[in-house]
């Protein structure tokens, strides 16, 4: 009991304003990923419906599965389980259309599953929060505590992620030239943005990270590496291409922690093991992205070599 009082009792230092400029630079980053967006790459998954049902499959489904039946196994602490199930619902983060380039993936299917996935999680991360959490008794007892309003949950993802995708993709429709400057420095500039957001509130927060870090070490790499298998043996069960293999293994195991952080301190009160989980895995996965970006792409570069000169 007492390890329990002190995990959740454990207070990031995150105040409104912070959360505020995070909340914009959420927006402004999927803003700036759906001034690239058209309606082509909407019409496009929906003349390849496979490729849509088995990345809808492998996000939105089989991983919140997956991550409950883990959690039955694991039976980590009530509030890290309920993170893990809050990181499971939440959509692909924007940072996996430049990992999947990287990959030597399938960009164009990368940016269009993105804008699906932001587009149906306004009505899936509440739904899949909400249904998995309230299965598991000691993560159904925490939702219990809070003023969890679906419809709320609901507003705000719409706020932060569905009004920025409608408006990027107007703007992209109706003045491509504008779209396509604004593009150019927006994308960039809010990376930076929410990286050093990232950085800041991990600096403020140092004493808190290396003194509770070694709770949630062993269970975020194990769903992070857990989540790009599911996503790479799920699209490779389908026989999909290994460029779209490489692309859903990424879109599955990226997931948007920065969102899942916003949600856990605008609904949960920033709960310790929530907030603690949440926030480490936005570390982690942009270190374990890049590093299988890189493998995967080194790998590509080596296999286009060889095949260069076998054919001369």
């Amino acid at each position: 009991m007492a390890q329990e009082l002190t995990i959740d009792e454990i207070k990031i230092n995150f105040n409104t304003e912070g959360l505020w400029v995070l909340n914009i630079a959420i927006a402004i980053i999927m803003f700036g990923v759906a001034l690239g967006i058209t309606i082509n790459d909407f019409k496009r998954l929906l003349k390849n419906p496979k490729i849509v049902f088995i990345g809808v499959l492998s996000q939105f489904f089989l991983l919140p599965a997956a991550t409950f039946l883990a959690i039955l196994v694991l039976r980590p602490h009530p509030s890290f389980a309920l993170g893990m199930i809050m990181i499971a619902a939440c959509p692909g983060g924007n940072v996996s259309n430049f990992f999947s380039k990287m990959a030597g993936g399938n960009a164009a299917l990368s940016v269009s599953l993105t804008a699906f996935a932001t587009l149906i999680c306004v009505f899936m991360t509440p739904f899949n929060l909400h249904f998995w959490g309230s299965l598991y008794p000691p993560t159904n007892e925490i939702l219990k505590t809070v003023s969890l309003n679906p419809y709320d949950l609901f507003t705000l993802v719409s706020l932060i992620l569905g009004i920025p995708l409608g408006l990027g993709m107007f703007i992209k429709h109706n003045t491509p030239k504008i779209a396509a400057k604004l593009e150019k420095v927006l994308k960039p500039v809010s990376m930076l943005v929410f990286i050093a957001l990232i950085g800041i509130a991990f600096s403020q927060n140092l004493d808190i990270f290396f003194t509770h870090i070694h709770h949630v070490l062993f269970l975020v790499i194990f769903h992070n590496i857990f989540a790009f298998v599911l996503g790479f043996f799920t699209a490779k069960g389908f026989k999909l291409s290994t460029k779209d293999v490489k692309t859903i293994a990424i879109e599955t195991g990226i997931q948007n922690g920065g969102l899942g952080l916003l949600l856990i301190f605008g609904f949960f009160e920033g709960l310790g093991g929530m907030a603690l989980l949440a926030a480490f895995w936005g570390i982690w996965d942009v270190f374990s992205g890049m590093a299988l970006a890189t493998y995967w792409g080194n790998t590509t570069k080596k296999e286009t070599a060889n095949t260069k000169t076998v054919s001369k």
